[in-house]
C-alpha cells in the first residue's frame, strides 16, 4: 500500500525549485498560481535567498505550489491518484498540499487558501518574538513535561524521538539553557510559534475564507494531523485545516495510522526528505522515496509499479505538470 506525504514549513531551501523548472509545462503552472497568490513563485522558488524564503507568507504557497508540480509528475487525474494512492497525508501546510492532490479542493483554491493563511500566520507571528525547536531524543513523557514547565509548547508530536517545541524567544532560549535529559535541541528555521494559540488570530480569518470555498470529498483515504484519523468529507478536512493552525501536529499518530493501514512504501512530495527520514526510524521496512529533484522522480514510478493499489493490473504512471 502506498502512501502521499508531502512536508511542511522549514522544508524549503534556496533554489530548490530551479531544476523543476526545466520540466514542460511547470513554468506556466507556476505562472498561473503566481498570479492566484500575488506571489512570484518562480522567482523565491530560483533567486530568493534563505531569509526571503523563511518568511511565512512565502514559504507556504512555496511549499504548496512545489508538493504539486511533483505531483503532477507522477498522477495525471484524482481519478488517476485515487487508483494508485492508498493514504495521504501532509504535515502542517503540507495538509493543503494533499487536500489539493486528493481533490478537496482545486489546486488554485488551494494557492489562495495558503497564501491567505501564510499572510494571517505572519501577521500573528509579529505580535510577539516566537519560534520553534526541535528536541531529539529522551523519554517523550518527560520531554513533554520539560517543555510545560518552561511554558512551552509541544506543538509538533513528529514520533521516532522528535518533539517540536514552540514558545516565546525567552522561552526557547531557557530550553536551549536547560535541555531535557538525554535530549538534544536543534532550533528551527520558522518565524513563528505554528500550532500553538500564538495562532489563534490566524483561525478567524481562514473560518471567514471557508464558505467561498469548492469543496469535494478526497478520493482517497484522507489522514488529518489532528489525531491520526482518516477523514471522509470534504468539509471536515477542510474544518480540520483552519483549526490546525493553532492546534498540534501529531504526526506520530498519522505514522501509526500508515502503519495500521497496511504501508509498505511512501512517497514525500518536493521539498522531500524529512518526512521520509521520520519514516525510515518509525516505520522500518517500509520503502521510501523523498522527491528533492526531478532525477528522484523515475525511482518514485518504480515505486509506484511496485506499490500501488493497481499495480497488479495497470502499473504506468501518467506524467504531466498540469
Amino acid at each position: 500500500m502506498l502512501v502521499l506525504v508531502a512536508p511542511g514549513q522549514g522544508a524549503q531551501a534556496p533554489g530548490f525549485l530551479t531544476p523543476w523548472l526545466e520540466l514542460p509545462g511547470v513554468a506556466e503552472c507556476l505562472g498561473e498560481w503566481s498570479d492566484v497568490a500575488e506571489l512570484d513563485l518562480v522567482h523565491y522558488g530560483t533567486k530568493a535567498d534563505a531569509e526571503a524564503i523563511r518568511d511565512t507568507s512565502v514559504a507556504q504557497p512555496l511549499l504548496v505550489a512545489a508538493g504539486l508540480v511533483s505531483a503532477g509528475q507522477l498522477f495525471g487525474t484524482p481519478e488517476d491518484f485515487a487508483r494508485r494512492v492508498g493514504a495521504a497525508a501532509g504535515h502542517s501546510v503540507g495538509e493543503i498540499t494533499v487536500a489539493a492532490a486528493t481533490g478537496v479542493l482545486a489546486p488554485e483554491a488551494a494557492m489562495g487558501f495558503v497564501r491567505q493563511r501564510g499572510l494571517a500566520m505572519a501577521k500573528a507571528a509579529a505580535v510577539t518574538e516566537t519560534g520553534m525547536s526541535a528536541v531529539l531524543g529522551g523519554d517523550p513523557e518527560a520531554v513533554v513535561a520539560h517543555l510545560e514547565g518552561l511554558g512551552l509548547a509541544p506543538a509538533n508530536m513528529n514520533g521516532a524521538g522528535q518533539i517540536v517545541a514552540a514558545g516565546t524567544a525567552e522561552q526557547l532560549a531557557a530550553l536551549a539553557e536547560n535541555r531535557p535529559e538525554k535530549a538534544r535541541v536543534i532550533p528551527l528555521k520558522v518565524a513563528g510559534a505554528f500550532h500553538t494559540h500564538h495562532m489563534a488570530p490566524a483561525v478567524a480569518t481562514l473560518e471567514a475564507l471557508v464558505p467561498d470555498l469548492a469543496v469535494q470529498d478526497p478520493v482517497t483515504a484522507y489522514v488529518s494531523n489532528k489525531d491520526g484519523e482518516t477523514v471522509a468529507t470534504g468539509q471536515e478536512v477542510v474544518r480540520r485545516l483552519v483549526a490546525q493552525v493553532s492546534n498540534p501536529v501529531r504526526w506520530d499518530l498519522c505514522m501509526e495510522t500508515f502503519q495500521r493501514l497496511g504501508v509498505t512504501a511512501m512517497i514525500e512530495l518536493c521539498p522531500g526528505g524529512t518526512l521520509t527520514g521520520l519514516a525510515k526510524r518509525a516505520l522500518p521496512g517500509v520503502k521510501t522515496v523523498a522527491l528533492k529533484t526531478p532525477e528522484n522522480l523515475d525511482a518514485a514510478r518504480e515505486l509506484i509499479a511496485e506499490h500501488a493499489a493497481s499495480a497488479g493490473t495497470d502499473s504506468s504512471a501518467d506524467t504531466t505538470a498540469e
